[in-house]
């Protein structure tokens, strides 16, 4: 397998994490428009600088946000998508004041995360599959 995208180091090894994550203002209300939604990307972008996460692309619609970020080996999904979503809340709702009246919370408690590579689930399984087939391997006939 050729690696096409740049891997990054750490003490423990090499990784290259990306996902696509996804969410909505509770109840999926168009409020992430104009000067708000201007806000919104600076903030996430603050954020994935602060953790050290590289944004490959960003969109923010009125109704939902898209983003596909490069993480580190030790976030998972879950903190990541929390990370936007908790800091963005906070600063956005103190920053303009209709939305804590339009709004119980800003966003909805569930999110989409999708772990996204440049290789197919088949192209792995493929390779796994015939790692005894590599003219190197010597496969043994008695068990592990």
């Amino acid at each position: 397998m050729v690696a096409t995208t740049k891997v990054r180091r750490f003490s423990g090894g090499v990784y290259d994490l990306r996902l696509h994550v996804a969410w909505c203002p509770k109840y999926r209300r168009p409020v992430l428009s104009g000067r708000v939604a201007t806000r919104l990307d600076e903030l996430i972008r603050q954020k994935a600088d602060e953790r050290g996460w590289e944004i490959a692309a960003l969109e923010v619609m009125p109704d939902h946000v898209h983003l596909f970020v490069k993480h580190d080996p030790k976030s998972s999904a879950s903190y990541v998508a929390n990370q936007f979503k908790g800091f963005t809340s906070r600063v956005l709702r103190d920053e303009f004041p209709h939305l804590k009246s339009q709004l119980p919370t800003l966003w909805s408690s569930s999110y989409f995360a999708a772990s996204v590579g440049d290789v197919s689930a088949d192209t792995i399984r493929r390779y796994i599959d015939t790692q005894w087939e590599r003219p190197w391997r010597e496969r043994k006939e008695d068990g592990p």
